[in-house]
């Protein structure tokens, strides 16, 4: 009982939102944060690794215990339509409800809490006051799936939007339309990322995830709740190229949500358990664009290849190039303050406006926005 109350007194621990008791079962909670809908006995956690089942009652272990702080521009979320060339201030925690055998941020998403918490605590006051004084324009919950600190987010983008910040969030889609409906407007954008085209056999095989196709639940309770939305999807070769996978994702996107919808298809590069898989041949990407485009995407990027044509945007009608890109920098910004294209006039899909002085933003990694 001691140690019990001892867990439950520090800082990082909250009572969890979306759960609720198991009929039956005494002492059994289902949370249904996430699409896996864990049934959870008392005394164990949920696949997440941090949320816990006390005595009947479902406790967040990470609110607010952040392992990483960082100052980033928009686009490398990524968010190309979205207050371009903003800046905000990324947080995550431990876990995961995905086991990606690919993941570049395997060290914090795959830590579990029973092998020790990580992290440094953090208010969202703190994060808010981080976001203002280094001129930022929103936050983002990121790295780790953010669906699992949901406590913590939800408090902090509340505080952030009282002080004229956004809130974005890069997410694998797995979050229910239950949590999406509950987070409501606090919410402004969202990356939804797939991986391997959103292959079932790709998300059984490689990311441990049953079934891929409830995602497109949740993008559609993004859609009808108003939020930003943009679709990326990682290309690993041989397990997750498959040309027939994004023509249906493509066309899906553009019936379900919007032809001017950006989707990023995003070179692999080898890391964690899949090292043995090479890098995205560029050919592929560019096939893979091109079907894309002929699904009736008028947006379609190719991401971690500095330098290519399709990171800049073009006009859907005219064809001119209206934005330049190097990576995550925009080079050159050409519509007009309504985003029209200065050439034929048309209005393109872009949420907010420019955000000019930010060009030259020096970005910040954990150490250098952690409190003394």
């Amino acid at each position: 009982m001691s140690l019990r109350l001892d867990l439950l007194g520090r800082p990082h621990v909250r009572e969890a939102k979306l759960w609720r008791a198991v009929s039956g079962r005494d002492g059994w909670v289902e949370c249904y944060l996430c699409h896996r809908r864990c049934l959870i006995a008392p005394g164990k956690y949920g696949v997440c690794g941090v949320r816990l089942n006390f005595d009947g009652r479902l406790y967040t272990l990470v609110y607010g215990l952040l392992t990483a702080v960082n100052l980033d521009p928009i686009e490398k979320k990524p968010l190309m339509h979205f207050y371009p060339a903003s800046s905000v201030v990324s947080i995550a925690t431990v876990g995961c409800n995905f086991f990606c055998k690919f993941c570049q941020n395997w060290e914090i998403s795959q830590s579990r809490l029973e092998r020790g918490l990580a992290g440094v605590q953090f208010t969202g006051e703190r994060i808010v006051e981080l976001a203002l004084a280094y001129e930022a324009q929103g936050i983002t919950y990121t790295y780790n799936e953010p669906t699992i600190f949901y406590e913590f987010l939800e408090d902090t983008a509340r505080l952030a939007h009282k002080r004229g910040l956004f809130n974005t969030m890069v997410t694998n889609g797995y979050m229910t339309p239950e949590a999406v409906d509950e987070l409501g407007n606090l919410m402004d954008a969202a990356t939804v990322d797939f991986k391997g085209g959103g292959s079932r056999e790709f998300y059984n095989k490689i990311m441990n995830v049953r079934d891929p196709e409830l995602i497109y639940e949740t993008l559609i309770a993004m859609r009808d709740k108003g939020w930003w939305v943009e679709v990326t999807n990682l290309v690993v070769p041989k397990y997750g190229d498959d040309e027939e996978h994004i023509r249906r994702m493509a066309r899906w996107i553009a019936e379900n949500l919007n032809p001017e919808t950006p989707f990023h298809l995003l070179r692999f590069h080898p890391d964690y358990k899949l090292t043995d898989v090479p890098w995205t041949p560029v050919q592929t990407l560019e096939k893979l664009a091109k079907i894309a485009l002929e699904e009736g995407l008028k947006h379609v990027y190719i991401g971690n290849v500095p330098g290519h044509p399709l990171e800049h945007t073009y006009c859907p009608r005219c064809g001119y190039k209206v934005i330049e890109r190097y990576g995550f920098t925009i080079t050159e910004y050409k519509l007009k303050e309504d985003n029209t294209c200065p050439k034929c006039g048309y209005k393109l899909n872009i949420k907010g406006h420019y955000i000019a002085d930010q060009q030259d933003t020096p970005y910040h990694s954990y150490t250098d926005l952690l409190p003394a």
